[in-house]
């Protein structure tokens, strides 16, 4: 029988040359929502299905330790040793920011992913009877048209055909704010956010939160740059060449802060 609490090898593509990028993708997706966004001409990219996604095997448990050791597993089987560039989109960005504070990483770029996690608790549970209901493929379906604001039609479609939303996976993710008093979850929060001071640390927003939250976040990383991109949930695909280049600056700036 298959130890549970083993990090999985998670399904992958690597392709490119040059430093390590590993991009993990939102929940119910998979490593495809990433084809517009191309860094292969300056990165060695590799782009994982996290477990419960993709081709990925249907296990949980799915925090955040977890599945960031999962990625991590799929590093040291790829690439033995080499230290990655970690960049989330969504759920992604909770487990990029995990693999920051708990992995050798050279960077972690996290897209729309708000971390105060006490925050979305009061709103998840509020979804909670429609998640266990008849009605959670319509309720997966209605919160990504809620957020995907100016991104095109296309895109949308194509997105759509990407996901499966598997009941049991969405549960498992967002088992933390379902299950955890106010009090474990900020202790949850506080070991996510055990990040170290010399690894650069950049968020991408596109549903901006607001100024409160970002006194927050840098009060818990002090050296976070904050950015706010298109209004969508996913300002990486409705500018995919900008954010390539912020990639390549970013990636030069944490060359340079290690030089």
């Amino acid at each position: 029988m298959t130890d549970p609490t083993l990090p999985l090898t998670l399904s992958y593509d690597i392709r490119g040359a040059g430093p390590l990028v590993v991009l993990i993708h939102g929940i119910t997706e998979r490593k495809e929502a990433w084809d517009p966004v191309d860094l292969t001409t300056d990165f060695e990219v590799l782009r994982v299905d996290v477990r419960g996604h993709g081709g990925s095997a249907v296990r949980g448990p799915y925090d955040p330790r977890t599945l960031a050791a999962d990625v991590h597993a799929t590093v040291e089987a790829v690439r033995p040793g080499v230290v990655p560039l970690v960049i989330g989109h969504s759920m992604g960005g909770i487990i990029a920011t995990a693999y920051g504070a708990l992995f050798p990483t050279a960077g972690v770029i996290n897209v729309d992913q708000p971390l105060a996690l006490s925050d979305m608790q009061g709103r998840v549970k509020k979804m909670e009877p429609l998640l266990r209901s008849p009605l959670f493929p319509v309720l997966v379906g209605s919160m990504f048209r809620s957020m995907s604001g100016v991104l095109s039609r296309d895109e949308r479609k194509r997105l759509g055909r990407l996901r499966t939303p598997r009941r049991e996976v969405v549960l498992g993710v967002w088992s933390i704010m379902l299950t955890q008093s106010p009090e474990e979850l900020a202790r949850t929060a506080d070991e996510m956010l055990d990040f170290p001071d010399d690894v650069p640390y950049l968020v991408i927003a596109g549903l901006d939160p607001g100024d409160e939250y970002v006194r927050w976040l840098q009060g818990e990383i002090p050296h976070a740059e904050y950015e706010v991109w298109q209004k969508s949930h996913y300002p990486h695909l409705i500018e995919p060449d900008r954010f390539v280049d912020r990639v390549r600056q970013f990636a030069g700036q944490e060359h340079r802060s290690a030089t």
